[in-house]
């Protein structure tokens, strides 16, 4: 027995019950239909002539129905007799390269023949104009080179600043095409500022590039398609804002109070650009965004396969395993915080050797509870929350809710013989 193990030894980790949390949930249910529909509003492809190069822009998170928005989108502009091409559009993701974003998509379904067009990425930028204080505004070089850019985003509640614009099609524009060196500019001045800086750069990009339209999509909390829009270049900045309120009530959430631990079974920048969506665990990585803790610690199982060893919101964490430690690529994690400046989201927080001990450090570290009484949450992920698993003494309050179905009695966990949880 390591000095861990005995340190732990004394702490009973508490019978768990699954729940089910019930949440509103609209639905987009011809996906193909309503982007033909949004794509006849007044101003939008009215751009698009025939002959004209098309870049379509694709971000690094997982959306749900991404791929066949954009394959409808592809259809419609070769309909027209365009000529539509894919850009990645991530900022310093991927490992800042141009492999690695090209990387990014294919991991998350996006490829040449799954959308029907090619992809052109490349880290290569051209500075198209200044804004008023100052700041470099640049353009993904096809992009610029294209007759067109269509960009495509989700709109929803970032996971680090607050503010009328978030993380949508603004964002994309400043931060996404703008590429390494614009998310690098538009850090520079802190978290605080971002709101403003993602406006006043897209702003100008739409007003000196090619910018055609973007096509908003808005989830459900069931990480659903609920809306999709489809919105005129000069529209985005004074429209962007109201769709955003929309996506923030659609945000899922951890519908009883608090617990002492919240166990997240894996993160990953498939699931947030956090790896965890701090608006979920109710814990960020900047001092702009002040709430109550949802947990006093937070233990984190696993990398997903989708993130490639990149682990950013990993500082989110007080404990995680060696299973998630070891797959950790720096590579792929470094460039995202040295770009935005915020190393907190890569801090490496205590490992312990499996899942059973982590959990237990967990319990240990708590302050004024009763190890015998210590409240659990458990989620599988941040996109995940319809079902999830919390201790026997968080009943009561789970059978007041409405809004909660209790699925079992509670369970003692399972664990194989390396100590880690059974699935």
């Amino acid at each position: 027995m390591n000095i861990f193990e005995q340190l732990v030894q004394d702490i009973k980790l508490p019978k768990m019950s699954r729940i089910r949390q019930k949440f509103l949930r609209p639905v987009l249910e011809d996906v193909s239909g309503v982007i033909r529909e949004q794509l006849q509003r007044e101003g939008v492809l009215d751009r698009i002539k025939n002959g004209d190069k098309v870049a379509i822009t694709a971000g690094s998170r997982g959306i749900e129905n991404f791929a066949a928005i954009v394959r409808e989108l592809v259809t419609v502009l070769k309909e027209r007799g365009a000529k539509p091409f894919l850009v990645p559009a991530m900022g310093s993701h991927g490992g800042a390269t141009a492999e690695g974003q090209t990387a990014v998509l294919r991991c998350l379904g996006i490829t040449e023949e799954t959308v029907g067009a090619k992809i052109c990425s490349t880290m290569e930028v051209v500075r198209i104009g200044t804004t008023d204080k100052g700041i470099p505004v640049c353009f993904d070089k096809y992009a610029y080179d294209a007759d067109a850019t269509i960009v495509i985003n989700r709109i929803k509640p970032h996971t680090c600043f607050r503010g009328s614009i978030e993380s949508g099609l603004a964002k994309m524009i400043a931060i996404g095409l703008g590429k390494q060196i614009g998310a690098e500019m538009c850090h520079a001045t802190g978290l605080s500022n971002m709101s403003a800086r993602v406006e006043e750069i897209a702003r100008v990009a739409i007003e000196k590039s090619n910018i055609a339209f973007g096509i908003g999509i808005i989830e459900n909390a069931y990480d659903e398609t609920s809306r999709i829009v489809a919105i005129p270049r000069q529209k985005i900045i004074d429209e962007e804002p109201e769709f955003l309120i929309e996506a923030k009530e659609n945000l899922p959430q951890m519908l009883l109070g608090k617990c002492d631990v919240l166990v997240v079974d894996e993160i990953g920048k498939n699931i947030s650009g956090t790896g965890m969506d701090p608006n979920i665990v109710k814990r960020f990585t900047s001092e702009a965004i002040v709430c109550r803790p949802l947990a006093q610690r937070i233990v984190v199982l696993d990398l997903t396969k989708e993130t490639h060893g990149n682990a950013t919101g990993i500082g989110l964490a007080d404990i995680c395993t060696r299973r998630l430690y070891e797959k950790i690529d720096f590579y792929e994690s470094y460039p995202n915080s040295l770009t935005s400046r915020v190393l907190m989201s890569v801090k490496i927080p205590m490992v312990m050797d499996n899942d059973r001990q982590a959990m237990k450090a967990a319990v240990k570290a708590c302050f004024d509870i009763d190890y015998d009484d210590v409240r659990i949450m458990r989620i599988k992920n941040t996109l995940k929350l319809e079902e999830i698993h919390i201790s026997e003494n968080l009943l009561d309050e789970a059978m007041k809710n409405p809004r909660i179905e209790i699925l079992s009695v509670p369970k003692e966990m399972a664990f194989d013989e390396n100590g880690n949880l059974f699935n």
